[in-house]
């Protein structure tokens, strides 16, 4: 995602130009998202993964 083309609610400037701190905190948020990179799906993903992984073990822990 880029914030070339988005316009700030406060200002009504370009985003890309952070002239106010509204500005600032959103590009802040596009340019460095909080999960370090990673997607939010990908985070699904392995969780549901892991949970899926764990599930197995479980039935094979059962079994033996």
């Amino acid at each position: 995602m880029s914030c070339e083309h988005l316009v700030c609610a406060a200002c009504s400037g370009p985003v890309e130009q952070a002239r106010c701190p509204v500005c600032r905190e959103a590009r802040a948020r596009v340019h460095h998202p909080t999960t370090h990179g990673i997607p939010p799906v990908m985070i699904v993903i392995l969780v549901t993964a892991a949970a899926v992984l764990l599930w197995i073990l479980g039935r094979l822990a059962a079994l033996v």
